[in-house]
C-alpha cells in the first residue's frame, strides 16, 4: 500500500480536540497543499485563511451556537449533548472562502478538492481534522459582515469550508469503514 492510500484510510473526523496549540509552520505546510489542489481552467477561486487566534475562535464559535439555538433548538441540543461547542475545542481552523462568480464550472468542486488535499496533508502530519460546515451558521448570520471581516475574507468571496485542526484528546477514533455496496463497477 502507498503512504497516500495510508493516509487516506486511516483518516477520521475528529471532534473532540486537546488543548494543545498547532505549530504555526505546520499549519502554514497544511495550507500550502490546499494551494497545491487543481481547479478547473485553473482558476483557483478560492483565499485559504488559517486562524488560530483563540478570541476569533470564541467569537465564531459563540455567534454559531446562537444563530443555532435560534434556528434549530433541536441540533442545539444535539451539539450540547456532544460537548456544546461548534468547534470541538480545536485550536485551529483553516476557512475556505470561494469566490462569487458566474461560471459553468462550479466553484464547490474545486473547494471540496481543496479542503480534501488539506485534510490529508494534515494527517499525513499527524494532525488531526475534520471538514467542518457548521461555521456557515455564523458567516451566513447577521453577524456574517463582520465575522468575513474580522477573518480576512475578501470583498467577493464568501465562507465556503472550514477544517478543523488539532492534536486529538484522548485516543483517536477509528476511520468509517468503507461501504463497499456503494461501489458501482462497470465492465
Amino acid at each position: 500500500m502507498t503512504e497516500t492510500l495510508d493516509v487516506i484510510r486511516r483518516r477520521y473526523a475528529c471532534r473532540q480536540y486537546a488543548d494543545r496549540p498547532l505549530e504555526a509552520e505546520t499549519l502554514r505546510t497544511i495550507a500550502a497543499a490546499g494551494l497545491a489542489a487543481p481547479s478547473a481552467l485553473n482558476r483557483q477561486p478560492w483565499r485559504i485563511i488559517t486562524v488560530s487566534d483563540r478570541d476569533r475562535l470564541a467569537d465564531l464559535e459563540t455567534v454559531g451556537l446562537a444563530v443555532i439555538k435560534d434556528q434549530d433548538p433541536a441540533f442545539y441540543e444535539r451539539l450540547q449533548a456532544r460537548d456544546g461547542r461548534l468547534l470541538y475545542g480545536a485550536p485551529a481552523l483553516v476557512v475556505i472562502a470561494q469566490e462569487q462568480v458566474e461560471s459553468p464550472w462550479p466553484a464547490a468542486l474545486d473547494v471540496g478538492i481543496v479542503a480534501s488535499h488539506i485534510a490529508l496533508a494534515a494527517t499525513s502530519l499527524g494532525v488531526d481534522n475534520v471538514i467542518a460546515a457548521l461555521p456557515s451558521y455564523a458567516f451566513n448570520s447577521a453577524e456574517g459582515p463582520r465575522l468575513k471581516q474580522r477573518f480576512g475574507i475578501p470583498a467577493g468571496f464568501e465562507f465556503a469550508v472550514s477544517i478543523l485542526l488539532g492534536y486529538a484528546a484522548g485516543e483517536p477514533r477509528a476511520p468509517h469503514q468503507p461501504d463497499l455496496a456503494k461501489l458501482i463497477e462497470i465492465g
